[in-house]
């Protein structure tokens, strides 16, 4: 990716997004050839992002031993931003093998962690020409850094929630409940319907009992994702029970009445699980 190529989007919906985001500002702000970030598992090292100005220094997708590389001199300096001003005259640098193809260039990195310490990986600077490092420019990648295990924490909380988002619930042997809440996007929509084939299949289900009272939103486009799921289910031999039906998706999806022909339909679950032979009795 070459400068030309960066704009900063004005929101991202993932670590990649946030990543081109932040690469493209510190461009605006550092003369520097080269920005880049990185990830590692210990032994080897990953370039996720990299902006490169006038020479190619670093390519994306490029994998690396950890142990060769400037951001291993970087996580081993720990939380503050390591800056090396000549490659070739630091003792920390001037040992790697790849140090020669830099000369007396310059690099500045510091690493990214996730909330609990540990490290996902590096954002980095690097140039073949000596480069004046400032306060305010250690403080920029600092700020970067910590944005950073930001993103990747909202992005950690939303696979949480995403893997949450479909969970059934044991009725008895062959039969379990599976409650939709909250608004459906097109995206946890197909996450849900991947989600539930696979659980319903390996919990060898007879039924399976879906709540949709607790959605609030939804959209043809949705609504085609839990048509899709009920297909699905009869053709891997489960029978699907809708619950909590409101009238305005029926409305909102084409054909959403038609399309369920056939299907166990009742107001809420307890009717359901009655036609289904269970009985609830208060004690």
């Amino acid at each position: 990716m070459t400068l030309n190529e960066t704009q900063a989007p004005r929101s991202f919906k993932s670590f990649e997004q946030a990543a081109d985001h932040i690469l493209a500002l510190l461009s605006t702000q550092l003369n520097i050839n080269t920005l880049f970030i990185a990830k590692n598992d210990g032994q080897r090292n990953e370039i996720v992002r990299a902006v490169n100005a006038k020479e190619t220094l670093v390519e994306e997708g490029h994998s690396s031993p950890l142990n060769q590389t400037f951001c291993s001199l970087s996580i081993n300096y720990g939380k503050d931003a390591l800056i090396i001003e000549d490659i070739a005259a630091d003792p920390l640098s001037n040992k790697l093998e790849i140090a020669s193809r830099f000369g007396n260039g310059s690099f500045v990195g510091i690493p990214i962690y996730y909330e609990n310490g540990e490290v996902y990986g590096t954002i980095c600077g690097l140039d073949t020409e000596s480069f004046e490092f400032t306060e305010e420019n250690q403080r920029l990648f600092e700020m970067m850094s910590s944005l950073l295990t930001y993103v990747l924490e909202l992005e950690k909380a939303n696979e949480q929630i995403q893997f949450l988002s479909s969970p059934l619930v044991p009725v008895t042997k062959g039969v379990a409940i599976l409650p939709i809440i909250g608004d459906i996007t097109a995206k946890r929509a197909q996450f849900i319907l991947n989600d539930v084939l696979v659980k319903s299949s390996d919990q060898n289900l007879d039924y399976l009992v879906i709540d949709v009272s607790g959605v609030s939103q939804i959209n043809s486009v949705v609504g085609e994702y839990l048509l899709k799921l009920v297909s699905m289910l009869k053709l891997i031999g489960i029978a699907p029970v809708l619950t909590g039906v409101q009238p305005y998706m029926a409305l909102k999806v084409p054909h959403f009445a038609e399309s369920l022909k056939g299907i166990l339909i009742e107001a809420n679950l307890e009717t359901a699980l009655k036609q289904l032979g269970f009985v609830l009795i208060k004690e």
